[in-house]
């Protein structure tokens, strides 16, 4: 077997609901990837659901492990940055949840680490793969609505309580914006690239919130207007994605199952994974709508195209 298909042994720092919702289901349902330890202050929850999978009690300890190729990180997003750059020093390649730091400043750090130990790193979009988003993307690169000229995507809930964790309490990283924001901005500059303004609203709005619970972000182009939207008030929901173009409309009405699936203990790969039973509906302002291909599958193992490197041990790194 050639080095760059050799398999790659994972561990995973952090076990809340990052890591276990989405990293570990799918580093073991991915070819040629192995979870072999997790970093986590709960064993007795990992192995309860992991039975045979190596728990160590701190990140330095999954570190000096010589069984580990590539870590995930997995934890809170103001210890990105530290936790990538110890992982790198200890030789390891490296997947960072999004949002991949706090900074700009943050993000070149942790790049210039990688190039200096001579391993990858990448950050966790996992996003880019939802049906929603590839069944909008497809009929936008193919011409569906002509030169696009509005594009709103909608991410909207309907949780009225603030809870106790860290993304709802103050602090560094933490705010609904760095938690949904990095998976909005991230599929607009994959369809569109950088704008050359942007205008952003915040507020706190759920009785008890101590940071932001709305935003209202809009990425200007010369013609376009992108306007990326969240909220936590939101009952009767929203379109997931609204694209108004020079020759129609599309409407994309229900988002991706797939996180949903991972809740309920579905296998990726499974029958039934990914596929998008909501259609995708192209309107011209004169006759009825018109249902497009639905999305679909899409193969399991999002980690594939970050983390397949792991296997090359050279000077390479990047961060979307």
């Amino acid at each position: 077997m050639a080095d760059n298909e050799r398999h790659i042994r994972a561990g995973l720092i952090g076990y809340g609901y990052a890591g276990r919702t989405f990293h570990a289901p799918l580093i073991r349902a991915t070819a040629g990837y192995s979870l072999v330890a997790v970093a986590s202050s709960d064993a007795a929850k990992v192995q309860a659901d992991l039975p045979g999978i190596a728990v160590e009690p701190a990140p330095a300890a999954l570190l000096r492990r010589d069984d580990i190729d590539l870590v995930v990180i997995a934890t809170p997003n103001d210890s990105h940055r530290p936790l990538a750059e110890m992982a790198l020093a200890a030789g390891k390649h490296v997947v960072v949840d999004k949002p991949f730091a706090l900074s700009h400043a943050d993000a070149q750090a942790v790049v210039a680490a990688a190039e200096a130990a001579r391993r990858h790193v990448a950050v966790f979009q996992n996003r880019r793969w939802d049906s929603d988003f590839l069944a909008i993307r497809q009929a936008i690169e193919t011409g569906r609505i002509g030169a696009v000229r509005h594009f709103e995507s909608h991410v909207d809930r309907f949780r009225p309580q603030v809870r106790p964790r860290w993304r709802e309490a103050a602090g560094p990283g933490a705010g609904l914006w760095l938690d949904l924001g990095p998976h909005l901005v991230d599929q607009a500059l994959c369809l569109f690239g950088s704008p050359s303004r942007v205008i952003a609203s915040f507020a706190a709005q759920r009785q008890g919130a101590t940071v932001e619970d709305w935003a209202h972000v809009v990425l200007e182009y010369p013609a376009l207007r992108v306007i990326l939207h969240a909220g936590m008030l939101a009952a009767g929901g929203s379109h997931r994605f609204v694209v108004h173009g020079e020759a129609g409309t599309l409407v994309k009405r229900a988002a991706d199952r797939q996180e949903d699936q991972l809740r309920a203990g579905m296998i990726p790969g499974a029958p039934g994974w990914g596929e998008d039973p909501d259609d995708l509906l192209l309107l011209d302002g004169t006759s009825p709508p018109a249902v497009l291909a639905r999305a679909g599958r899409r193969p399991p193992g999002i980690l594939r195209g970050a983390a397949r490197g792991a296997a090359r041990p050279r000077a390479e790194s990047r961060a979307a």
